[in-house]
């Protein structure tokens, strides 16, 4: 029987150097977008003084939109180092009417990390700089605490059942501190991001929290009930996007950042839809007001059906695009 030993070896040597290969190849570009964070995190600290220290709101404001623009040539960068060292489909279909000037809810479905740079690649510069409530702790992350501050991202401190319990006037402080973090959106444009869910995808999240919904959790409508309120009637549509990872064991967890690095992703698909926001759903306190509740929770439902949906279609849909966003 001839000898197969060569070609054992020969097949684990080519596996090793592949694993090195694609090792290195993840380390480069998490150095090439640490130092991308750094360095432009340091221009931020920089006109963060210059905005904090203008004598007018009107001048805080030209700051701002400088601070946004810093952050869109960084989120640039990290999409083109994602795009050279990746190589990951994307199959992405967007509105066409978006405006960089406007004030738009942004939701979508939650399954990773990922996703937040996948929307991030989708919509920068198609949108105003995408935003999100912070836990306020998450200040003392560093280089992107401070620059999240400096980028008006709104922190909030939220009270625990045990706070509220010990201390029940300080029920619906956490809504009214959003609308005072949102207030500094009045003169700029915005869009505030959510993701309904309130926490990542997973079967056994769906089975033990009773899903009615075949892909997704039920959606909770605290974020977007939030940004209703606080911005009221400045909101001009709700951006109601869907992601996909088809191929993905879906009992398995989501995607990581490494992967996307490494491109083990091998393919992305985005759908994003303009939703009219109806008038009676802005500018209301869904905490006090009970049949509000009803109707924000009715609407975000129907939306979900139709998200479900696609989902499904979309994992089973042929690959019709092979390039970047």
């Amino acid at each position: 029987m001839p000898d197969r030993t060569p070609f054992v070896n020969g097949t684990t040597r080519i596996s090793i150097f592949a694993k090195a290969a694609e090792v290195a190849k993840g380390v480069s570009a998490l150095l090439i977008i640490s130092a991308n964070t750094i360095v432009l995190c340091m221009v931020v600290f920089l006109f963060a003084i210059c905005k904090f220290l203008a004598p007018t709101p009107g001048l805080r404001d030209v700051f701002r939109r400088i601070l946004a623009g810093i952050a869109e040539t960084w989120i640039s960068v990290n999409n083109l180092v994602l795009s050279v060292y990746g190589h990951t489909r994307w199959d992405v279909e967007i509105p066409q009417v978006l405006d960089r000037a406007g004030c738009y809810l942004v939701s979508s479905n939650h399954q990773s990390w990922v996703d937040i740079l996948v929307l991030q690649r989708c919509f920068n510069r198609r949108l105003p700089l995408l935003r999100f409530f912070i836990k306020s702790e998450l200040i003392w992350v560093p280089f992107l605490g401070v620059a999240w501050w400096a980028m008006d991202f709104p922190f909030m401190h939220r009270h625990s059942r045990e706070e509220l319990a010990a201390r029940p006037e300080l029920k619906g402080r956490d809504l009214e501190n959003a609308r005072r973090a949102c207030e500094k959106f009045r003169n700029i444009p915005v869009a505030m991001m959510s993701f309904p869910e309130g926490t990542r995808y997973s079967v056994e999240k769906q089975v033990r929290w009773k899903s009615p919904f075949k892909n997704l959790l039920k959606p909770r409508i605290g974020g977007i009930g939030q940004v209703l309120y606080a911005l009221g009637d400045q909101v001009d549509a709700m951006v109601d996007v869907t992601i996909v990872y088809p191929g993905r064991d879906r009992t398995g967890p989501g995607p990581t950042f490494w992967q996307l690095l490494t491109g083990q992703i091998p393919e992305i698909r985005v759908r994003a839809e303009l939703r009219d926001i109806p008038d009676h759903l802005l500018g209301r306190n869904f905490s006090t007001d009970l049949e509000f509740r009803g109707e924000l929770e009715s609407w975000m439902n129907a939306s979900w059906r139709e998200k479900d949906d696609m989902i499904s279609r979309l994992e089973k849909t042929e690959t019709r695009l092979s390039t970047g966003a």
